[in-house]
């Protein structure tokens, strides 16, 4: 295989290796697959106990916006799904895929620094990334290259707003389900695609007020994911031919109406109220808990040090999956794959290699 290989030092992990790959979620296993593929030597690190990535994580009702046959990763498709996909489902088709492709990958291993060591690629290793794992406190492998594909999970937003709030703060990265906020009196923030599906859900089951900075966006009845990934397809090309991205269909809408969405909206459940002004009118209102659907941002803090805004101030360093950050689509199961293959290109032609 393409790039050295060697004994692991006391205290260390094996390298230097021709690539490591921070994140096993759906970016980090496309970019894997192809870089294996061109017979390059890669090993995936991954923080999470199990495989799935970031959908592992996910409330239970959270389900894709288009169907299973249009919701895959380069080689084998996602298994057939009557309806819109759960993150179960996503869950059983990464790890399935990961084993199918036999991609190396190293969990739980939660990585908390990348450095650059100055080597030259002849020399082998010219990054060093420090980590943790359950049984050592510092271990470090070395990479001729290093792919970020951390996604955003991990880094939830929340905004800032004057006053306080006495109940209990969520956000949907930590949402559990209904169960919980049965009887309750909930907030929800947001105006996108979390916000309303989390509200939907929870008008069955306690007295939700949903907060938007605007009027919702509804999406036509019939728009779904396919819709999506043929708008971000087009975008993607204009980048690649050089045009420039057009940007996001701004008349279409940003909330997709998936059933229990379009349900809630067409019984007269979900309604938007405008956003508040403090915390304290949450407080003086009684409500119990607190939603924030305000959305993520990348989680780059291993690298940060290696970044200029968005771009690699050295050699070697690939960001993949982050959403316009990378490019339209590239954050999405089905339009990730053309990111992929072209970070491992890029990487391939480092060793003399071609990406198939």
């Amino acid at each position: 295989m393409h790039g050295s290989a060697g004994e692991p030092r006391e205290g260390s992990g094996a390298g230097p290796h021709g690539v490591i790959v921070i994140g096993g979620g759906q970016s980090g296993l496309a970019t894997a697959f192809y870089l294996l593929r061109a017979g390059i030597d890669v090993l995936v690190l991954d923080a999470g106990e199990a495989p799935g990535g970031s959908w592992r994580e996910m409330w239970p009702s959270m389900t894709l916006f288009s169907t299973a046959e249009f919701s895959n990763l380069p080689g084998i498709p996602m298994p057939a799904y009557e309806g819109f996909p759960p993150a179960s489902h996503v869950v059983d088709y990464l790890a399935a895929y990961e084993h199918r492709y036999a991609i190396p990958v190293e969990r739980p291993v939660r990585v908390t620094r990348v450095e650059a060591t100055g080597a030259a690629l002849s020399d082998g290793g010219r990054f060093r990334i420090h980590a943790e794992t359950p049984d050592s406190p510092a271990r470090t492998w070395t990479a001729d290259h290093v792919v970020a594909a951390t996604g955003t999970w991990s880094a939830p937003f929340v905004p800032a707003y004057p006053g306080r709030f006495h109940g209990k703060q969520w956000h949907s990265a930590t949402y559990p389900g209904p169960d919980l906020f049965r009887g309750s009196s909930v907030a929800v923030v947001g105006g996108a695609n979390s916000a309303a599906q989390i509200a939907a859900e929870l008008t069955r089951v306690a007295e939700v007020t949903w907060f938007t900075r605007g009027e919702p966006r509804w999406m036509p009845d019939d728009v779904d994911g396919r819709v999506l990934f043929h708008r971000n397809r087009q975008r993607m090309l204009a980048v690649l031919r050089g045009e420039g991205d057009p940007g996001a269909d701004s008349a279409l809408g940003d909330i997709v109406m998936v059933p229990e969405v379009l349900a809630a909206r067409d019984e007269g459940r979900l309604r938007a109220t405008p956003m508040f002004h403090s915390l304290d009118e949450l407080s003086d209102a009684g409500v119990d808990h607190l939603i924030w659907c305000t959305g993520f941002r990348p989680a780059l803090q291993p690298i940060r040090g290696l970044l200029e805004g968005r771009e690699p101030t050295v050699p070697g360093l690939h960001l993949v999956g982050y959403g316009d950050w990378v490019g339209p689509g590239s954050a999405t199961i089905t339009g990730l794959g053309p990111y992929a293959k072209a970070t491992a290109r890029a990487i391939a032609a480092d060793f003399g290699a071609t990406v198939r």
